[in-house]
C-alpha cells in the first residue's frame, strides 16, 4: 500500500536551559508544528471519541533508575550530522552547514568529554565530487589523523540520506558497483579503520526519495521506493565485501530507523503495512527475504529481479552490529477522524483520508507502547543473534534538559535489555555540533539551527557544551548522571502533549 502521507516536521529547536532551582518544567509541551509554545489550536469532540480512564501506555514515566545497574558494560559513542544530499537541483552539505568543515577543533572539544567511538563521514560526495576514482583526500586525512591522535575510533559513513556525486544517483544500476569501488578505495587509503557504515537508513533515505518525494530524485510510488531500496541494500553488501578485501574483519554498522505505527481500527491494515515496511531494509540485508515474505511480490512488481532478491539471501554480511535511530517523530498515529486534528496533519492512503500524527500526542490504549524499550524489546525479538546498538538518540525540540530527558531515556532502556540478556552494545548521541534546516527535511533553506550537545553558535564563537554535555561526560566517565530536572518526566511523558485530552468524551 502507497503511503503518501505528507513530511512529518522533525526536531526544531532548544530554548535555553533553565536556571538551576528553578521549577522543572514551566514551558509546556512543544505545539503540533514542534514549537515551545501552548497550541492555538485545540481539537472539537466527535461521536467516536471514547473515554480512557486508564493511564495510557505510553505515559509510562521515565524508566527506573535500578536498570543503570547495567549500564556499566555499555560503549557510549558520538555523531556528527554529515548529510549530503539533493534537493531538485539544490545540494545540501551539514559538515558546510554546520560549520564543521572548517573547524578541526571541534574534534578535541568532542574528545574533552570522554567520547572515544564517533560515528564520522569519508562521504563519497566529498572525497570524488567529480569524476569516479578521482579523489581528494586532504580533509579526511587531516581529520582521521586528528581522531586518531585524540584516542577515538570512527565508524566511517561513505553515504549519508544521499545518493553519491552528481555522476550517479539512488536509480542508476550502477550505484552499487560505484560505491563499491568508492569503498575499496576508502579501505585502501584507512585500512586501521575497523566499522563501517556504506550506506545510512536506507528504509528511510529511500521513503524521503522514492516515495515521499522530498529528495532528488523526488520519486512518488511504491516501485521507485523499492527499486531505490534495493539497489542501496545492494550497495552495502558490495561495498562489504570490497572493504573486507582490504580489511578482512572489516564490521558492518548498519543503521537504519527504528518506529512503528499505530491506528484507529478503520485503519489497521495501513498500519499493518506500514508495521510490515519498517523492517524491509534489515530484513533484505539478513537475507530474510525469501518467498513467503509479506513484501516478495512486491519488490518483483517494482522491477526487484528475482535473482537480486536471491542473492541477499545468499550472501554473508560477516561481522555486523544494527545501529537503531528512533526519533519522536518515528512512531505514527493514524486516525481517520479527521476533525480532530489541524489541516497541515491531514492525508491519506488514496483509499482512505486521515491524519497522520506523532503517536506521543495520541493517547493510545493500555495494550499499546511507544517509547524506547518497547521498540527496541521488538528489534531484539527479530534480529536476536545479531548485536544491537541505538545509533542516534537526539530530540531538539524545547529546553536542554529535555534532550538530556530523551538521552537518558534511551542509555536506561538499553541497560536495561541489556540485563535482561540482549546484546546491545552502545547508545550514540548525535548531532553532536547540532543540524541545520531538519525542521523542513532539508527542502527549505532558511538556515534554521537546532544545537546538540555544543550550541555552535553561541555568542562566544567557540563551541558551547550544552546541559546534555555534562551528562554525557558524567556517563562516559562515571556511568550515570543526577540533576535535579531529571526528576520529572519529559515532554512526550506529560499530559499537556495531547492533541485531544485522554479524558475527553464524547458519544
Amino acid at each position: 500500500m502507497t503511503d503518501s502521507t505528507s513530511f512529518t516536521m522533525l526536531d526544531d529547536g532548544s530554548g535555553d536551559m533553565p536556571q538551576a532551582g528553578s521549577p522543572a518544567d514551566q514551558h509546556p509541551a512543544p505545539g503540533p508544528r514542534g514549537d515551545c509554545v501552548e497550541a492555538s489550536w485545540s481539537s472539537p469532540v466527535v461521536d467516536d471519541l471514547s473515554v480512557l480512564n486508564e493511564t495510557p501506555a505510553n505515559d509510562l514515566g521515565i524508566a527506573e533508575a535500578a536498570t543503570r545497574r547495567a549500564a556499566s558494560e555499555l560503549e557510549l559513542w558520538g555523531g556528527i550530522e554529515c548529510t549530503v544530499l539533493r534537493v531538485g537541483d539544490m545540494w545540501r552539505d551539514q559538515l558546510r552547514e554546520s560549520g564543521h568543515y572548517h573547524r578541526i577543533d571541534d574534534l578535541e572539544a568532542v574528545a574533552r568529554l570522554g567520547f572515544r567511538k564517533l560515528r564520522y563521514p569519508v562521504l563519497w560526495e566529498h572525497v570524488a565530487p567529480e569524476q569516479p576514482g578521482e579523489c581528494d583526500w586532504r580533509w579526511h586525512d587531516e581529520r582521521l589523523a586528528r581522531l586518531r591522535e585524540l584516542g577515538i575510533t570512527p565508524i566511517a559513513g561513505l553515504v549519508h540520506h544521499g545518493g553519491g556525486p552528481h555522476y550517479t544517483n539512488l536509480l542508476d544500476p550502477n550505484f552499487p558497483e560505484l560505491l563499491a569501488e568508492q569503498a575499496e578505495r576508502t579501505a585502501r587509503r584507512y585500512p586501521w579503520i575497523k566499522s563501517w557504515t556504506p550506506v545510512n537508513e536506507p528504509l528511510t533515505t529511500a521513503r524521503f526519495s522514492g516515495l515521499y518525494g522530498h529528495w532528488f530524485p523526488h520519486g512518488t510510488d511504491e516501485a521507485t521506493f523499492l527499486r531505490i531500496l534495493a539497489n542501496e541494500c545492494r550497495a552495502v553488501v558490495l561495498a562489504m565485501r570490497a572493504i573486507r578485501r582490504v580489511i578482512p574483519d572489516a564490521e558492518l554498522v548498519q543503521t537504519e530507523d527504528l518506529g512503528k505505527t499505530f491506528s484507529t481500527p478503520k485503519l489497521a491494515y495501513q498500519a499493518e503495512d506500514e508495521n510490515e515496511r519498517r523492517w524491509l531494509s534489515l530484513d533484505l540485508l539478513t537475507g530474510r527475504v525469501d518467498r513467503d515474505h509479506p513484501w516478495w511480490r512486491r519488490l518483483l512488481a517494482a522491477g526487484v529481479t528475482e535473482a537480486e532478491l536471491d542473492e541477499f539471501r545468499a550472501q554473508d554480511l560477516g561481522p555486523m552490529v544494527i545501529g537503531f535511530n528512533y526519533y519522536i517523530t518515528s512512531e505514527r498515529f493514524l486516525d481517520h477522524r479527521l476533525a480532530l486534528y489541524p489541516e497541515h496533519m491531514h492525508g491519506g492512503n488514496g483509499r482512505d483520508a486521515y491524519a497522520d500524527i506523532e503517536a506521543a500526542r495520541v493517547p493510545l490504549p493500555p495494550h499499546e507502547g511507544t517509547g524506547w524499550e518497547p521498540r527496541l524489546r521488538e528489534a531484539w525479538d527479530r534480529y536476536g543473534s545479531i548485536p544491537l546498538a541505538i545509533t542516534e538518540a537526539h530530540i531538539g525540540w524545547c529546553p536542554e534538559h529535555e534532550q538530556v530527558r530523551w538521552f537518558l531515556e534511551a542509555w536506561d532502556a538499553a541497560a536495561g535489555l541489556r540485563a535482561e540478556g540482549a546484546d546491545i552494545r552502545a547508545v550514540t548521541i548525535w548531532s553532536l555540533l547540532g543540524a541545520v534546516d531538519w525542521n523542513s527535511l532539508l527542502t527549505q533553506k532558511t538556515g534554521h539551527y537546532e544545537p546538540g550537545v555544543f550550541d555552535m553558535r553561541h555568542p562566544s564563537g567557540r563551541p558551547h557544551p550544552r546541559l546534555i554535555a555534562k551528562a554525557a561526560e558524567a556517563i562516559a566517565r562515571q556511568g550515570r548522571f543526577e540533576h535535579p530536572l531529571l526528576q520529572q518526566p519529559g515532554w512526550w511523558r506529560r499530559e499537556d502533549r495531547f492533541l485531544v485530552p485522554p479524558k475527553q468524551a464524547a458519544g
